[in-house]
């Protein structure tokens, strides 16, 4: 096995035909600059190599099931292995998915369940069994010698009727007598019942005494009682003595309760599975969640939030398969509870001998999923949480604990930014078991801005020099104390100390007015009351999943976003919302990405596009064509190009290869027909703008006022390399938050707008933080005020306000634990933040 990965002449969108060789089995982290390259070179070049090799290594049959990745632009790639992509982007959007069934921990709880769950009735709340007749003829035997047996079949359970037909059926099949309302009477005698009067009717199959050798009597009599009794059995036992009251006892041997006579289905895996019909609610089909019809006050947006389903109390599961239960959970209540308490009830299972035998592979695997997922820091969550309410990070590492369990060797990990959403208090638990992966004989690449994670890696690749067309080259590569050395490398600038973000000399006071919740309870927020200064920069910080976005987005935003607040809200998440009235409008940017289609641009998201375009209508040529801004946009038919439907590209399908992605022939890629690009300002066509840079449009385009004021937004906030019409596909998590950040940006500031960026440095380098500071200190200057969710230590620092919270996340978290300056939060002692903030200050 060779002891690197070797790639020559990898071209992939801006890497410059570079040559580099990667360590195998060591933890290499690849930085540099937003839109260096990190990402063409991890993902878009290795992984993709490697996935594509192993995917042309099975047969053609199963290749037409699996989408193939084509083979990337570079020369050779020697010294791979089968590749895993553990990325952000790809969080579970699907309302089905939950923890629980995307760490494979649901699959085995639901085998468990099937195997030594105990169901009780859902009338009567007894247990149901269902019982061989050899374990019935054992019971019975077990009783003291002597006693008499009355073995019936239960004919009918206080059932109205008169049932002469029965009972003349039942005397030509040859039998003697019947118990009525717990009376005998003789079959061959008359026997008269009220119809209109509920009965109990047993058919008396046998007497018997518990004495040596009864065995074989006693098991055709009861096969006889079972089956008049339809499965279910009665036997009547009293001592040899008469004077001691009867005891009646029940046996089934279907999933019945013998007490109402209600069947159940049988007990299988499928029986708890809320994606299957044996086991979904059928009011929600196993969602979980209903939509409320009530329609929004009058003029108002209303954030439609879907409510628990009223049959099955969001539990997504039928009534019966909820009725299984082992040591008095049933398997929504175990889903229910946080990982480390769903933990707790595993390990303390008290089991038979039996049970226990049946169980230990079951748990075995439950219990070591379980405590993956607690290594990664998600022991707050619980496992029946939707995927799609997981933040990137925790999405990502929930995809980490899973393949730690898999526990495989000889693999290529990439990562994708693991510590985000992560406190640096809970970065060691990470960068453990990602050494642990290491250990195990596997290469770990991770993409990564983090100082603790460089400080502990093998080897650091940092990209650069720039971002865009200024990058792609491999500025310097080594163990971190080389990178720090390396005078070239603006990373190894900024670990070394040589270049830092500095601590601003004062904080803003605000205007003294502040934006105040009263008795906030979102989610784990404990009744909170948090005043943020109006006209300054508040940074909410905490431990994963201590209440951040619950209060920021879930009760802030949700709230304010509408123009007047719904302060009546309907799920009474808190009390009260004072000094509202001081904004005018309210902006959330958040991780999502600008767009999935490779339609959606810079251009067309900021609304560059529209000035572009009218610009281009206003001009002699169209305007004697009769050309409108219309004609100038390839998403509607006229002047786009037909052939490829202004996608610039046609796909043709491979079946078991990977499609393919040619150039459009017609209009050579460039989206347009002919006769719209022959409109052209200053001997550019709307093509050729679209291909400009954004510090290129500025000079080309800078004497137009609303298009100038959009591209100098896009500047400022870092982007000046990014062309105007490149895919959105093809922009990074950072350039995506940045280019919403300079749209918001773009519109004319009252000084009055509350911002609100959740983790705005993902993606982000030490350098690229620095500008996004300079951007954000210059809207709180304007008067605006400025929340943002973040761990970056140096954002945290450089916050006027900083609201800890926590202590623990989920049901431990969701308290204040400091707010102040960041120098007061650095003095209190039980604040995690304060304790990793004290040295920066």
């Amino acid at each position: 096995m060779p002891d690197h990965i070797v790639i020559k002449g990898a071209r992939v969108h801006n890497l410059k035909d570079i040559d580099l060789e990667i360590p195998r089995d060591r933890l290499v982290v690849i930085t540099g600059v937003s839109g260096s390259g990190k990402s063409s070179l991890a993902f878009d070049t290795v992984y993709a190599e490697g996935q594509r090799r192993y995917v042309e290594s099975l047969s053609a049959y199963a290749r037409q099931f699996l989408e193939q990745m084509s083979r990337p632009d570079v020369d050779s790639i020697e010294g791979l292995s089968p590749a895993i992509s553990i990325e952000q982007k790809n969080a579970s959007q699907n309302p089905r998915s939950t923890v629980g069934t995307a760490t494979e921990i649901y699959d085995y709880l639901r085998l468990l369940y099937a195997r030594i769950g105990k169901p009780l009735c859902i009338r009567c709340r007894r247990e149901i069994s269902a019982q061989t007749i050899q374990q019935v003829v054992d019971q019975i035997v077990s009783l003291p010698p002597g006693t008499r047996l009355l073995i019936l079949a239960p004919i009918a359970v206080k059932r109205k009727g008169e049932y002469r037909q029965n009972f003349q059926d039942l005397a030509r099949a040859g039998f003697a007598r019947v118990k009525v309302d717990g009376k005998l009477h003789e079959l061959d005698q008359e026997i008269v019942l009220k119809r209109e009067v509920p009965h109990d009717v047993d058919l008396v199959v046998d007497r018997l005494v518990v004495r040596a050798g009864i065995e074989k009597r006693l098991a055709d009599s009861l096969e006889v009682a079972s089956r008049y009794g339809k499965e279910v059995i009665k036997v009547d036992a009293s001592p040899g003595n008469s004077e001691t009251k009867i005891q009646s006892m029940l046996y089934s041997q279907k999933f019945a309760c013998v007490h109402c006579g209600l069947s159940y289905p049988e007990i299988s895996p499928r029986l708890f599975s809320f994606n299957s019909p044996v086991g979904a609610c059928p009011k929600c089909n196993g969602l979980g969640t209903e939509i409320p019809n009530e329609s929004p006050e009058q003029g108002l947006p209303l954030f439609i939030q879907a409510r628990p389903c009223k049959s099955c109390n969001g539990t997504r599961l039928k009534r019966e398969s909820l009725q299984v239960k082992i040591s008095g959970k049933s398997i929504a209540e175990v889903c229910s509870l946080p990982v480390h308490e769903a933990l707790e009830f595993f390990t303390g299972l008290g089991l038979s001998p039996h049970e226990e035998t049946i169980a230990t592979r079951v748990l075995k695997e439950i219990n070591a999923r379980l405590n993956f997922v607690v290594q990664v820091g998600l022991d707050y969550l619980s496992l029946d949480r939707g995927s799609a309410t997981l933040s990137g990070g925790e999405g990502q590492r929930i995809r980490l604990a899973t393949q730690i369990g898999s526990g495989l060797a000889g693999v290529l990990y990439i990562l994708d930014e693991p510590t985000i959403g992560l406190h640096p208090r809970d970065n060691g638990r990470l960068l453990a078991i990602l050494k642990n992966l290491r250990d195990l004989g596997n290469t770990v690449l991770i993409v990564e801005h983090d100082r603790d994670t460089m400080e502990e890696a093998d080897y650091v690749i940092d990209m650069g020099p720039g971002a865009g067309v200024h990058g792609g080259e491999v500025v310097a590569c080594g163990t971190t104390e080389e990178i720090k050395a390396n005078e070239k490398s603006l990373t190894g600038q900024y670990l070394s100390g040589r270049r830092l973000i500095p601590t601003p000399p004062h904080r803003r006071q605000g205007t003294g007015a502040s934006l105040t919740i009263k008795g906030a309870r979102q989610n784990n927020l404990k009744g909170i009351t948090v005043a943020f200064p109006i006209g300054a920069m508040t940074c909410v910080t905490g431990v994963s999943g201590s209440g951040k976005s619950s209060l920021v987005v879930d009760t802030l935003y949700k709230t304010l976003a509408p123009r007047v607040p719904r302060l009546k809200d309907r799920t009474r998440t808190f009390d009260e919302i004072l000094g509202w009235q001081h904004y005018d409008r309210t902006i959330n940017i958040t991780q999502n990405p600008i767009g999935r289609t490779p339609r959606s641009n810079p251009a067309t998201f900021t609304g560059l596009m529209d000035p572009i375009r009218e610009l281009f209508s206003q001009l002699p040529a169209a305007r004697v064509r009769g050309y409108g801004p219309g004609r100038f946009s390839f998403n509607v038919k006229g002047g786009r190009c037909e052939a490829c439907t202004g996608d610039g590209i046609l796909r043709i399908e491979m079946h078991f290869l990977p499609d393919v992605f040619v150039t459009c022939e017609v209009c050579g890629g460039r989206r347009y027909n002919r006769e719209t690009l022959e409109i052209l300002y200053k001997g550019r066509g709307i093509a050729d703008v679209l291909d400009l840079t954004v510090n290129q449009a500025l000079e080309f385009l800078g004497n137009i006022p609303p298009i100038r004021q959009k591209l100098e937004t896009l500047r400022d906030v870092g982007l000046g390399y990014i062309h105007l019409g490149q895919s959105a596909t093809t922009l990074s998590g950072g350039e995506a938050q940045r280019i919403k950040l300079s749209r918001e940006l773009s519109k004319r500031s009252t000084g009055k707008t509350l911002y609100i960026l959740d983790e705005p440095t993902t993606g982000l380098h030490f350098d690229d933080v620095s500008r996004l500071l300079d951007v954000l200190n210059r809207i709180t200057d304007a008067g605006n005020t400025v929340i943002i969710i973040e761990h970056n230590l140096d954002v945290i620092k450089c916050a006027d306000f900083v609201l800890d919270l926590g202590p623990e996340g989920g049901d431990l978290g969701g308290q204040i634990l400091a707010q102040g300056t960041p120098e007061e939060i650095s003095s209190i002692q039980w604040s995690y933040t304060g304790h990793f903030l004290k040295p920066l200050l």
